[in-house]
């Protein structure tokens, strides 16, 4: 058993993460990709979710995910992490939603989607 829990988190542990994991219940909907990582939009029954995950995970920088649905408040995560921001979830039933994310001041978004 301790074998298997030092192979679990072996050096490709957080690569394999960022690309098999799903951080947000859903089916993917959207991927913007841009120059530190990119930004994931999630749809699940009346919920939007959306997560910012880094391509290199490793050092702490700067890094945020922000997600609104249409007519609503953004639900926003900031902050200094390591390999995502995020997730966050907003009610999206019958809305678009705009999600924005950012590593190390370079940022994209999805425009309005899933309308």
């Amino acid at each position: 058993m301790t074998a298997a829990a030092l192979t679990l988190a072996g050096p490709g542990a957080q690569d394999a993460w960022a690309t098999s994991s799903a951080p947000c219940a859903g089916r993917l909907q959207k991927t913007v990709k841009f120059a530190g990582g990119e930004v994931r939009v999630y749809k699940s029954g009346h919920y939007a979710c959306a997560v910012t995950l880094a391509r290199k995970p490793g050092a702490r920088r700067a890094m945020s995910v922000s997600l609104q649905a249409r007519g609503g408040r953004a639900a926003v995560d900031k902050g200094t992490f390591t390999r995502q921001a995020g997730p966050v979830t907003v009610h999206a039933l019958n809305r678009c939603v705009r999600a924005t994310g950012a590593i190390s001041g370079t940022a994209r978004s999805t425009g309005w989607i899933l309308c």
